[in-house]
Formats: structure tokens, sequence, C-alpha cells
């Protein structure tokens, strides 16, 4: 007996853009421009000119496996960077602009990225980046034109010019659906930035996840704007799944104050929005103080960071709209529960349920499964198929021997299986969304010859989440100013890092190992 068999048909990203520009051809994308103008182009037309881009890529020398950088804003010229760099087999290394050149640099050198993709505006990081020491030999300028660079900088292209007269050739796909597709760097969950490497599979199963009815249900109807950076996270999958879907996918440029993505949302009759809970924030202040409404919205999905109540209560009065929170994280590919759309126990604690696709475990402090997996505090583990197993560069894995991974967070599952995060075992502060190391901070302002020790806690903020302040103890006889010590942090950290306030300790306290006591400072000052 012969069995039968079915198609070969790996699953890579391609397909999503490939799928788009047959069956919604005029589906768009639009991108707003600086000065309220938008720029807008179909699935059809986009995927022409992403074809474009692998080809003058591919004559730059990029081949399969390669890194290709981006450090970009969300725009119709990332994405078309994004499916130009992963539809040829290369690898989409994104990097977050509000970090610092010397920290960007280092993820570059890890990398081995040769070229980087960059948005005009942030031109000048890019060139302190490749001062830096980094393998950068080429700049392409994206969504503007380029600039002369200095005689030791790498060689800077406008790209734009150049796609018309692309010569074409270079097919997508024909490699395995296991090859990776991209990069992202994340401090994790002990502090040290670690790359995150995802493959095709596993971005192409995250969004079909996505795309289920109790997760984000994105339709063809759906214009979905994404303020979730495209830098950060893949974009919580958004660039893959509104396209699957043939919905539109509108894009905020680099504006995502309160009155842009207002007129934004109501311009193109936004019916979903994707992003942290300050944005939303600033979206409802702005309606508040001009007495706007938005009508065609009808869901928001935030994430990123925990959500007051009183804002969530606040964002669904104001704009009519249904929240839905979720919990994710860049070893995720980000999303790992969302809460379901209409779910009458809904609560700005709970972050949701997992879908298929994705598994959650509790245990104790020594890795052991908690016996009882409902109502009982523990510390999070998940697997899956969009999971994290070794990170870039890593040759041990990041997983026991089950595939689970340690979040490092404190989690409670409810008993209907909502999840509730209730803390962090790490010193990581989340602040908007994104990560800060309290340890870099700590190295600077603890190098300082007037400062004996110094700790940063993450403090509760209502717009924010959490926010850092930096505590100290002050060397016998030496005196320095608050603004000192702040100041030894600027240029090297990135700006949004700098603590809001400085609290002065005659002693700092210690554990019994000798290491300063955060159990005990939290304690104390986090919310005094």
């Amino acid at each position: 007996m012969i069995d039968g068999s079915m198609q070969d048909y790996p699953l890579t990203l391609d397909k999503f853009l490939d799928h788009a520009a047959k069956w919604h051809p005029h589906a768009q994308v639009v991108t707003a421009r600086d000065g309220g103008g938008v720029d807008r182009i179909g699935y059809a037309e986009l995927r022409s000119r992403a074809l474009a881009v692998s080809s003058l890529l591919a004559g730059f020398g990029t081949r399969l496996a390669d890194r290709v950088a981006t450090l970009a804003w969300n725009s119709q010229a990332h994405v078309e960077a994004w499916y130009g760099v992963m539809g040829m087999g290369a690898v989409c290394h994104t990097l977050n602009p509000r970090l610092t050149a010397p920290q960007l640099a280092a993820m570059l050198r890890q990398s081995e990225a040769k070229l980087l993709v960059v948005s005009a505006d942030l031109l000048p990081l890019a060139l302190r980046i490749a001062d830096e020491g980094t393998p950068i030999e080429r700049i392409l300028v994206i969504d503007g034109d380029g600039m002369s660079p200095g005689e030791n900088a790498p060689v800077v292209t406008a790209l734009e010019p150049l796609i018309g007269g692309a010569s074409g050739g270079v097919a997508w796909g024909g490699f395995p659906e296991t090859a990776a597709s991209g990069l992202c760097f994340t401090s994790g969950t002990t502090g040290a930035p670690k790359g995150v490497t995802y493959t095709h599979r596993s971005s192409f199963l995250h969004t079909l996840r996505l795309l289920q009815v109790d997760v984000m249900a994105i339709s063809g109807s759906d214009n979905v704007l994404a303020v979730v950076p495209m830098f950060h996270a893949n974009a919580w999958g958004l660039p893959f799944a509104v396209p699957a879907a043939g919905g539109k996918l509108v894009l905020p440029g680099r504006n995502n104050d309160g009155a842009s993505l207002a007129r934004l949302i109501a311009s193109e009759r936004v019916t979903v929005g994707i992003g942290v809970p300050t944005v939303w924030l600033g979206v409802v202040e702005h309606l508040e103080a001009t007495g706007g409404s938005l009508p065609s919205l009808q869901r928001i999905i935030v994430g990123g960071a925990p959500l007051p109540p009183a804002l969530m209560d606040r964002i669904e009065q104001r704009l009519g709209v249904t929240v839905q929170t979720s919990w994710g994280m860049t070893e995720l590919s980000p999303s790992g529960t969302v809460a379901i759309p209409g779910d009458p126990d809904r609560s700005a604690a709970f972050s949701g349920k997992p879908a298929i696709g994705v598994d959650l475990r509790l245990t104790d402090a020594d890795g052991r499964t908690l016996a009882d997996q409902r109502g009982a505090e523990g510390h999070l583990h998940v697997r899956g198929a969009a999971v994290v197993e070794r990170y870039f560069g890593h040759a041990e894995n990041a997983t026991d021997a089950e595939g689970w991974f340690a979040t490092g967070d404190l989690a409670r599952i409810e008993p209907d299986g909502n999840l509730v995060i209730t803390g962090r075992a790490k010193d990581l502060i989340k602040s908007g969304g994104e990560w800060i190391n309290p340890a870099e901070i700590e190295a600077v302002v603890g190098a300082l010859p007037q400062v004996s020790l110094a700790a940063v806690i993450g403090r509760p903020d209502p717009k924010w989440g959490e926010r850092p302040l930096l505590l100290v103890e002050v060397r016998a006889e030496q005196d320095v100013s608050d603004e000192t010590l702040l100041a030894s942090l600027r240029g090297r950290v990135a700006p949004w890092w700098i603590p809001d306030a400085v609290v002065r300790l005659p002693s700092m306290p210690l554990a019994p190992t000798g290491k300063i006591d955060k159990v005990r400072l939290r304690s104390e000052y986090a919310h005094a």
C-alpha cells in the first residue's frame, strides 16, 4: 500500500505578501507623513517594490542568512525592507532608535550586519553607530533623502531612487521554513542584552494564532493602526497578520502623539488600534481637550506594560471601545496571551488566555511545577512554536529539558484560565513597554568617585507603568549634587532610562550574601 501525501509548502513569510497581492491587491498600506498628509499603496504594488528591494540588496552583496539591520519608524518603506530582506532569505535585524549609539553598535557587532536601512531623520544616529566600530559598510536611507557622510563613514545611499531601476530576478522563498527571518535584541530576564532569532516557521505560526477569533481577530474589513513599533518584538506580528487577512495596515510614521494619532484614526476610519497604554492615554487626553470623537474605532489591544484599571475605564468610556489586554515578550515573538474580545470577565489585571500554540506553567522558585496551577502565585514558564529555544550566539539552550522557557515573571492563573502578572522575579524595569536595565545605570553612577554604592529600583508610575528611582550611598566627606549624578548617565544610557529622582541613603541595606538588598529597597522606597 502506498500512502497518500500532502504538498510540500514551506511556511515562509513571503507567502503573506504574495497572498495579499493576489487576493487583496487594492487593500492599502497607509503611512502618515509629517504635516498631516499620508502615503498609500496597494499590496500588489508594495510586493513589486519589496521584490525590487530584494534585488538591490542582492546587488549590494546580501546573501542567504546574512543579517541586514534596520533603524526605522513604522512606514511603508520599512515594511518593504522587511519583506525585501526576509523574502530573499536574509535576516532582518531591527534596532531600537531609543537606545544609544554604543548600545546599538554592540548589537551590530554581534549580528555582523554590513548593511543598515535607516529612516532619514535617524541618519545622524546611524552615522554615530557606524563610528563605534561596527561592521556596517553601507547605509540605505528610506523615508527621505540621504546626506553626504564624513570621509570615514560608510557609503550612504537613498533607497527610493534605486527602486524604479532595480533589475529584478530575485526569487522569494526556496529555503527551509526553519531558516532565520528576524533578529531582535532584548534585555532578557537576566539583564544582559540577548538576541532573539525568529524563524519563518515560528512567525508564520504566530501569525495564524493572532488571526484567531479569540485572539486579535483581524479581518479583511479591518483598518488596523499599528502603533507598536516595528523595531520592537516583530511589531507584535502586525506586518504579517494584516496583509494575511487582507486588511488595511495604517502606520503612524514617527509621530505617536495623541493629536497625530487621533487625526489618523479619524481620516483612515481605523477599527482596531494596537499599542502600549501610554499611547492611548495621549489620544484620550487630546480628545478630552478638543472635544473630538473617533466613531470608527471598535477595539484597542494593549500590552507591553501594566494597564491601570482607571485608565482602562477611561479609555473605554471616552473612546467607546473595547480594550483587550495582553501579555507577551520578545522571546515569545511576542504574543503570549490576549484577552478574548467581549469576554464579560475582562479586567485590567487580566492578561488574557493562551491560544493554541502556546502553553503556560507555574513553578516554585526552584523550578518545580506547582501542583495547583490555578489560583496560586508562581514563576511563569512558557513553551510553544514561537517561543525562543536558544539566544543568538549562545551555545546553551534557554529552556529546560522539557522545553519550558522561564519568563522571569511572577504570575497567577485564574480558575477560568486568565493570566495575571503579579510581578517580576528579576530587577528589570518596564517603562512604557520597554525594558530598562538597572545594572547599566548602577555601573555608571557607581563609578563616580563620590559614590560608595548605587542601586536602581522601579517605582509605579500612572503614565509609564514604572519609572526608575536612583538610590545612592555617598562616600564619607564627599559632596555630589543630584544633577551631577544624573548627568553622568547622559550619553551613556538612553535618555528615557535616566531616573526621575534620587534618594540618598546613609547606609545601603545589604542582604546576607553581601549584595544590595533590593527587596528591602523596593519595600521601603518603591511607593514612597
